[in-house]
């Protein structure tokens, strides 16, 4: 890493291996790190085999057909076997996992509910976590409390999301218990989709562990006490998305979703909503954290456009630094490490002839670092998103949010949700964060640190 007064500097990455070296490193560690199984040449390859496995496994980095993968004209590449079935305890086959005519039937009913995620509706949820947040922090400031900056942005997050979804704030203890059980459960599941994907074969079927199991029960049943909540005597003052869901009707039989379906598809909302979100922030706030040339910045920006004062909607708007920030972050750091897809059938890929039953992995990881598409690709220069160096962005090899009709619906909720959280907060507030060089990424459902990155907070400048 180099000087924390560099504004561009190269963040924390796993080095990369030839494949077989890639391969023996996480089955020896045996942590789950899907990274690390990443080899040297994924990050050069356009459209090639990934490392060694029994099912044939093909990474997709050319643009061209990232965006035929991902959109699926021909309805030949749905969300993997090995993706569906790690989530299937958690959100059963709710709209980010479904396909085919159960996922247009689903989306057919949730579209209204989602238009009540526009930014301008939801921005007072945002500013009222916010506030949430920045009293905690005040506190642990003047505390000196030790804090771990993964719960700290989880529980914001998903403050925020149950204020828009459910029309209240999420409870500590709550917040805690879902963030406990969804570290978890990514664990584990991850743990469990290497061996599949190194020595099974396509569409075969695996039991979830005891503690997996209990850690999806924990998180359903905070999820079920939230739609409880709109279903009684006072279910009539709420005018949110959890109750246009609960009102959402198929449009063929007129059936609404069953409690079982409630607590999927909501469960997708709640979950997408600030686990991602909070993935993001995590590393924005360790990366700005441990380079004061971005928050002198950054801070620079916001006193010029907001002064001291509210940080209002249209001033999200205006704050092209703290945008950049966010976007650079999201390209070295996706939430969404990987898309995985299975050919339901054989093809070709580019040049490549792929079997049926294939997992066909496009990488926002890879593809975000690719040495064909990005200079100086594992840097972090929050500058490449200027609007006079954008035009050495390749169309197509920057999709944090994913691509084609299963884009995330969310992604200008979540961008103007964190350029609000990191123009308020590091306006108030300097981070510390213990042992910086320790910290190192991994993905799992999600890219996360290895360990919880544990912090105190002071007063800016104090």
């Amino acid at each position: 890493m180099t000087s924390p007064m560099n504004s561009v500097f190269t963040p924390p990455k796993p080095t990369s291996f030839a494949a077989l070296v890639a391969l023996l490193r996480v089955v020896l560690r045996g942590d789950g790190d899907l990274l690390c199984l990443l080899p040297a040449s994924a990050y050069r390859t356009e459209i090639g085999h990934l490392g060694w496995s029994r099912r044939q496994t093909v990474i997709v980095n050319r643009p061209d057909q990232v965006r035929r993968v991902l959109s699926d004209p021909e309805g030949i590449f749905p969300k993997s076997d090995l993706m569906v079935e790690a989530l299937d305890p958690l959100i059963g086959d709710s709209i980010f996992v479904s396909s085919g005519p159960t996922w247009k039937r689903q989306r057919r009913m949730i579209d209204p509910s989602l238009s009540m995620m526009r930014v301008n509706n939801a921005y007072p949820a945002m500013v009222a976590g916010c506030e949430a947040a920045e009293h905690m922090l005040d506190q642990a400031a003047a505390d000196g409390t030790r804090l771990s900056l993964d719960l700290t942005m989880s529980h914001l997050t998903a403050d925020i999301i149950c204020r828009t979804v459910f029309s209240t704030n999420l409870q500590h203890q709550a917040a805690h218990d879902v963030f406990e059980a969804f570290t978890l459960f990514e664990r584990s599941v991850a743990q469990v989709e290497i061996k599949r994907l190194i020595f099974d074969p396509a569409w075969t079927r695996a039991p979830q562990k005891p503690e997996v199991l209990e850690a999806c029960a924990t998180i359903r049943a905070h999820l079920a006490a939230l739609i409880d909540t709109h279903t009684g005597e006072d279910a009539a003052r709420f005018d949110d998305i959890a109750t246009a869901v609960l009102g959402a009707r198929d449009p063929d039989t007129d059936a609404p979703f069953t409690r079982e379906e409630l607590i999927d598809q909501l469960g997708v909302l709640f979950l997408a909503g600030h686990e991602t979100s909070a993935s993001a922030l995590t590393w924005v706030f360790y990366l700005l954290a441990t380079h004061p040339a971005l928050v002198a910045r950054l801070r620079a920006e916001v006193r010029e456009v907001c002064g001291d004062g509210p940080v209002e909607f249209e001033h999200t708007k205006r704050l092209p630094f703290v945008r950049n920030v966010f976007r650079e972050t999201l390209r070295l750091y996706p939430p969404i490490t990987f898309l995985p897809r299975i050919a339901q059938e054989a093809t070709t890929i580019g040049d490549l002839k792929v079997r049926r039953g294939a997992l066909v992995m496009v990488a926002p990881w890879v593809l975000h670092r690719h040495a064909r598409y990005w200079k100086r690709p594992h840097e972090f220069d929050a500058d490449r998103f200027s609007p006079e160096r954008e035009g050495e962005i390749t169309p197509g090899t920057y999709i944090p949010f994913g691509q084609g009709p299963r884009v995330c619906a969310g992604a200008a909720f979540a961008t103007t949700e964190a350029v609000l959280l990191i123009a308020r907060l590091f306006r108030r507030f300097d981070v510390h964060i213990e042992a910086p060089e320790r910290v190192r990424p991994a993905a799992r459902l999600t890219t996360r640190p290895t360990e919880q990155i544990f912090c105190t907070v002071s007063r800016a400048g104090a």
